[in-house]
């Protein structure tokens, strides 16, 4: 079917469960995928989410050009090929990757691919390791933090590793070496702990846990790696806090992932996976196909893809460099501080995340607010077009809401300014007149938080 009068478009019936039978013009067809968004969110005010929501037109280009390339030939496309290598390369070097060692990772579709690749090499090295010394390979476990991204609870699931998940207590939403000697064992194939967490943006104190798992294996003679989980901190910590130590200047840390598509600023979905050297990762993980146009090695769980995100990867390392990362993450920083600020000293709000490392702002309602919940909060200021998270923490913490505000580079001190007056405005509007929200099944609410 093709139509000339513009107005017919808005008259074309959609079938909901049977294929369409005629073809439309494409302009039409256009209209009509447009208007299916037109009450969605608008992902600049959607600071649930982590995920990059602008760039350059430069970038765009790129991002259009590589559209057709199929990642998955590098035989026909060796060029777009090496710039994954180099952005691995530089990778290793921004988190401080052992000098004499070979620079090992891959692009994935987001950073649950490359944890999940992450940690299948873990449980591969620790079942090879068990199997050469003679000992049971048949009950691996991880350990990490009720913190802890969706994604790993189905890299437990879906691999058959035993989850030694550490509960959360109020207060304290990180993981820390405190209960570890309750979790840790022959079995643990590494521990997973998180840079730049999705709930309150913290890290986990990991330079206590490496600090921990020394001594351990000093008193058993058991070595157990780290694994970084750097979805939301890989981009942010080596641009503002050079010194810290959280990357692989840690012996134990022997693999990071980070999302590309968060601070990295690249559009969705683009993760990375780096391995302190290509020694961690097994070799019985990677296949060699023949079937495109010559013989190349595939490691990753997914296959065909566009190159667009490698490529707008590539550009923005080349575009703004360390220099330009830092300038844009210090600023990016200074307007979440000044959120924070704001609306803590309303004495409505309690800050959660007592280290301000990534531009996250986690609030709690004071005691002293019984009108009204963060999930009210939430709501009301949805009708300005905000979208903010409200949810309840994991166990042991889930009596505790949270409100949480993911700062991301694209907003401006104007627009800091404009969500400051409208939570305010909100949290007026509530007092006077109460809320009504209920705090979504707790299930529910985790849910909702770890996919952003």
């Amino acid at each position: 079917m093709s139509t000339t009068n513009p107005y017919e478009q808005f008259n074309i019936h959609i079938p909901e469960s049977t294929f369409p039978e005629e073809s439309l013009d494409p302009t039409a067809a256009k209209a009509l995928v447009k208007s299916e968004c037109w009450t969605d969110a608008n992902p600049m005010l959607n600071l649930s989410s982590f995920v990059t929501t602008f760039m350059e037109t430069e970038a765009q280009e790129i991002f259009d050009d590589g559209s057709f390339r199929n990642f998955a030939d590098p035989d026909m496309y060796p060029h777009t090929k090496k710039t994954e290598s180099r952005c691995v390369n530089w990778l290793h070097d921004l988190w401080n990757g052992p000098r004499d060692a070979e620079p090992y990772g891959a692009a994935c579709i987001g950073s649950s691919e490359a944890c999940m690749l992450g940690g299948l090499a873990h449980k591969w090295n620790w079942r090879q390791a068990r199997k050469a010394a003679g000992k049971d390979a048949s009950k691996p476990n991880m350990v990490t933090g009720g913190n802890v991204q969706i994604v790993w609870k189905k890299f437990l699931k879906y691999f058959e590793v035993e989850p030694r998940i550490v509960p959360l207590e109020s207060g304290n939403y990180r993981l820390t070496a405190e209960h570890l000697d309750e979790y840790v064992d022959e079995n643990t194939i590494c521990v997973v702990a998180i840079a730049g967490q999705t709930f309150t943006g913290e890290d986990d104190d990991i330079q206590e846990i490496h600090d921990w798992l020394d001594a351990y294996e000093e008193k058993t003679g058991i070595s157990i790696p780290m694994h970084i989980d750097g979805a939301s901190g890989g981009f942010v910590n080596p641009f503002l806090y050079p010194e810290y130590k959280w990357d692989f200047r840690l012996p134990r840390v022997k693999s990071i992932n980070a999302s590309g598509h968060k601070y990295g600023l690249v559009p969705p979905g683009l993760g990375w996976i780096i391995f302190a050297d290509r020694s961690v990762f097994n070799e019985d993980l990677v296949f060699y196909v023949n079937y495109l146009c010559g013989e190349a090695a595939t490691a990753t769980l997914n296959f065909s893809k566009s190159s667009a995100t490698v490529l707008v990867q590539y550009y923005q390392f080349l575009r703004l460099g360390r220099e330009g990362y830092t300038r844009i993450m210090r600023k990016t920083l200074e307007h979440a501080e000044f959120i924070r600020d704001e609306l803590v000293a309303t004495g409505k709000f309690t800050i959660m995340n007592a280290t301000q490392r990534i531009p996250v702002v986690a609030l709690t309602l004071d005691k002293s607010v019984t009108r009204y919940n963060e999930f009210d909060v939430s709501n009301k200021v949805r009708e300005r077009g905000w979208i903010l998270s409200a949810y309840s923490m994991p166990a042991n913490a889930q009596e505790i809401n949270s409100l949480r505000i993911v700062v991301r580079p694209h907003m401006n001190q104007n627009v800091a300014e404009l969500l400051v007056q409208d939570i305010k405005a909100a949290c007026d509007f509530l007092e006077e007149h109460g809320g009504n929200a209920t705090p979504p099944a707790l299930h529910a609410a985790h849910k909702t938080s770890a996919k952003c």
